[in-house]
């Protein structure tokens, strides 16, 4: 049985305004939702309605291109990291089908002079179109930066500095995910395009889909469809932040369920945003949330050990 679940909606104007008072209630607001749900719905982010059209735009025509042009840009050995990968290459921790779509990655472009450059492997560019690559990282980088003011508020409920997050994230491995769940030919092997899972990284921050299909699992085992208002963004918490707050903060199990029989032949378009920090960053649990009642649940790891686990439970790498 699902059910529709408005969640919790905050407005980073708060934040951002210079009166202590809005932003503190904002801190509070975000921290509670992220406690009790893991996900806030978020207005005044500074993702424009044009520059969402523009990227929506741009992201269908690629993933229309045929199968032998898009294949040329999935590249052995990146483990999905950069560049496109093609139906069924990942499915859920836990699961062996694989997911029912098609996805590229937007990965972070260091231009600093760190060192970090060198983790990295670069962008891929599509000679087909151009645009592709400059909408991308044009949104990569506004979600980038409103991500960082989603972790300075976290920071603030954690009662940490400020500017706790900004080094850990500057030049992180940060990845832009436009997907594209395609059309349903047969009748489907189970009723998700996407298993249950929760995210790897510290938040997501995901502008409307094209289409419905996004649900939550709540507290009571149920699951719960999301919708947010137009033009908000949808932030949640990843198993980093969990991990990082010893499960204070709350990852979401969330899935992506088929449409019903009437719509199979359309697609559905999803662009997550996944906000990660530099390999080097601890995730030891902060001292901060470790107590009697909540003794350490997590042992001593690093971002990029752990993430290397989670993209080997996935199915990107070996």
């Amino acid at each position: 049985m699902t059910q529709a679940l408005n969640i919790p909606s905050v407005d980073l104007a708060d934040f951002l305004s210079g009166d202590e008072n809005a932003k503190q209630a904002f801190v509070q607001a975000l921290g509670e939702a992220y406690e009790k749900v893991g996900f806030v719905a978020l207005k005044n982010h500074g993702f424009e309605k044009d520059q969402e059209e523009r990227l929506y735009e741009i992201v269908k025509a690629f993933f229309e291109l045929p199968s032998e042009v898009k294949l040329k840009y999935e590249i052995e050995g990146l483990a999905g990291q950069r560049g496109y990968t093609s139906f069924g290459k990942e499915h859920a921790k836990g699961r062996t089908e694989g997911d029912l779509k098609e996805f590229w990655h937007f990965g972070q472009e260091v231009t600093d002079g760190d060192p970090i450059k060198s983790e990295y492997p670069d962008n891929v560019h599509v000679a087909e179109l151009p645009a592709f690559y400059e909408e991308g990282m044009r949104a990569y980088k506004t979600l980038e930066s409103t991500g960082m003011q989603m972790l300075r508020a976290i920071a603030l409920f954690l009662g940490l500095e400020e500017n706790y997050f900004d080094a850990k994230v500057h030049n992180g491995n940060s990845i832009l995910r436009p997907i594209h769940y395609g059309p349903i030919l047969n009748e489907p092997a189970s009723a998700v395009r996407a298993g249950e899972h929760e995210d790897i990284n510290l938040i997501t921050l995901l502008m409307g889909a094209s289409a419905d299909g996004l649900q939550i699992l709540n507290k009571q085992g149920e699951w719960v469809s999301v919708t947010a208002l137009p033009g908000q963004l949808v932030v949640n918490v990843g198993d980093m932040l969990q991990r990082l707050t010893n499960n204070r903060l709350k990852s979401t199990t969330h899935r992506v369920v088929n449409p019903p029989r009437e719509q199979w032949h359309t697609s559905r378009y999803s662009i997550p945003f996944f906000l990660h920090p530099k390999s080097s960053m601890r995730l030891d649990c902060l001292p901060s949330c470790v107590n009697s009642a909540h003794p350490q649940a997590y042992a001593p790891i690093s971002a990029g050990e752990y993430l290397n686990e989670r993209l080997a439970e996935i199915g990107l790498k070996k």
